[in-house]
């Protein structure tokens, strides 16, 4: 679709942040059109058939927790625009050698109940922030406000104080290997070693996300969910370009306000030279994190699982140990890749038949790696889930492998294959993209960030563009 004569803001990007800043604006009334630069709109929220005919794959996020349980989201009527969840008996399956498993439960009860001698230390430390998890995404995922956490202290310090520690250290309280390997796993979401300080709080928060609202999938694939915020922006009355790059502001439609959901190397080719100063040095020092390697594979039948248990997981992590995964994500960050990498897995297809021909199955992986890395990881990966499948390899039918300039080639916000938009150091959490009272403005007024390098950074929640939204209509659409 084309703009109106008279357009009130620009969003430049189609993603879900992207998506949902134009929904914000729409709503209040304001007339909005969006421009994408590829022919799709999703950015890292996207279906496609990779490997086979029939078989349809996560381009690249794929369990969504914080779209299940995001505040934005679920202010907008995306059921009737064709989304729907699904989740698996078992929230997360984390395989160790000799046929063993940890299970997240959707019940923490149940959960701990299964890690023995480590029961009452589960409890301890995520029971109290699942049964705020309601609190937590309402207050605590977006501009860091010290006001909204003293609406709930007992929340906010309890949280605090777990989120400060690294998950090495987290780990000391804990004696079975199956408690420690869930926290491994869980942690290593951050894509930082686990003895750096926040790490704990990613695993606690990922943990309470699980046994709060679950980590689902979107029935269909991801792209359902761009799917249908494009459907309800457009409802409203806004528009969708997509297949225009947009490389200077001189590009845009005449606009009073542009949010731009790009990071902030892009943010300086694209208004550098509107955008200066302290500021724009802050920018040109923004960090970027690991790259990822990911593999999407067609299988010619299910995964089979050493432990049964594991097929009743979405979400599978594989990685061994608390030691071998702690090792594994210390090497990337020492700038080298591992031979026995922690891998990130889902088996959307058990859950969802529409993902596959009837029969056949999808499977999709990725590890970290440092950013930029050409090492080919596909026999690392699948030498890893074969660890715990005996068998797998020989349901491979097809496979599509893509590294980290491939990820930044299909993305430009995926910097050096980076996919959360930036480094998630504690550091940067509470700087995130700058040091500035509002991270979503700029030093021009009419210009806003709205992409996963502002609070609460990465993820499919729209929350960045929900909350660059709320500036915009503040500071200039008001």
């Amino acid at each position: 679709m084309t703009p109106g004569n008279h357009l009130d803001a620009v969003v430049v990007g189609a993603g879900p942040n992207g998506l949902a800043a134009a929904i914000a604006l729409q709503r209040a009334g304001r007339q909005v059109h969006v421009i994408e630069a590829d022919e799709r709109i999703g950015g890292g929220c996207r279906t496609a058939d990779l490997t086979l005919p029939g078989f349809h794959h996560d381009v690249c996020s794929a369990v969504h927790p914080l779209g299940r349980s995001s505040p934005f989201f679920a202010s907008l009527p995306l059921e009737r625009h064709g989304l729907h969840w699904i989740e698996s008996p078992v929230e997360m399956a984390h395989p160790l050698d000799g046929g063993r498993a940890a299970l997240v439960l959707r019940d923490v009860d149940a959960t701990a109940n299964g890690l023995g001698r480590d029961a009452g230390r589960y409890r301890a430390l995520v029971g109290q922030p699942s049964r705020a998890w309601a609190t937590i995404a309402r207050d605590l995922l977006g501009p860091l406000r010290p006001f909204r956490a003293l609406r709930h202290p007992l929340t906010s310090v309890g949280l605090a104080a777990r989120g400060i520690l690294p998950t090495a250290a987290l780990v000391r309280a804990f004696r079975t290997e199956e408690a420690r390997a869930i926290l491994a796993g869980v942690s290593a979401h951050s894509m930082l070693p686990l003895d750096a300080l926040a790490t704990g709080m990613f695993g606690t928060t990922l943990l309470a996300s699980a046994h709060a609202v679950g980590w689902p999938i979107p029935a269909g694939g991801s792209q359902a969910i761009v799917d249908a915020l494009a459907a309800h922006l457009v409802e409203l009355g806004g528009s969708i370009e997509t297949g225009m790059r947009i490389e200077r502001m001189g590009q845009l439609p005449s606009h009073r306000a542009a949010l731009l959901d790009v990071t902030p190397r892009q943010l300086l080719a694209i208004a550098g030279d509107r955008i200066r100063g302290a500021y724009a040095a802050q920018l040109r020092r923004f960090r970027y994190g690991p790259g990822v390697f990911k593999l999407d594979l067609a299988l010619d039948g299910p995964v089979p699982w050493t432990n049964p248990r594991v097929g009743d997981a979405i979400t599978v992590h594989v990685g061994g140990t608390y030691e071998e995964i702690a090792t594994s994500e210390h090497a990337v960050h020492r700038g080298r890749v591992s031979d026995r990498p922690f891998v990130l897995v889902a088996q959307p297809s058990r859950f969802d038949p529409t993902r596959a021909p009837a029969g056949k199955h999808t499977l999709w992986a990725y590890c970290h790696v440092p950013p930029g890395a050409e090492t080919d990881m596909t026999e690392p990966i699948l030498r890893q889930i074969e660890r715990f499948a005996p068998g797998f390899r020989d349901l491979i039918i097809g496979r599509h492998a893509i590294g980290p300039a491939a990820m930044e080639a299909y993305n430009a916000n995926y910097v050096g294959g980076d996919i959360n938009g930036g480094l998630q150091s504690l550091a940067q959490f509470v700087t995130r993209p700058a040091v500035r009272l509002d991270p979503y403005s700029t030093p021009d007024p009419g210009i806003f960030i709205c992409s996963s390098s502002t609070p609460p950074g990465g993820g499919v929640h729209g929350l960045c563009g929900a909350h660059a939204a709320a500036s915009a209509l503040r500071d200039v659409l008001a």
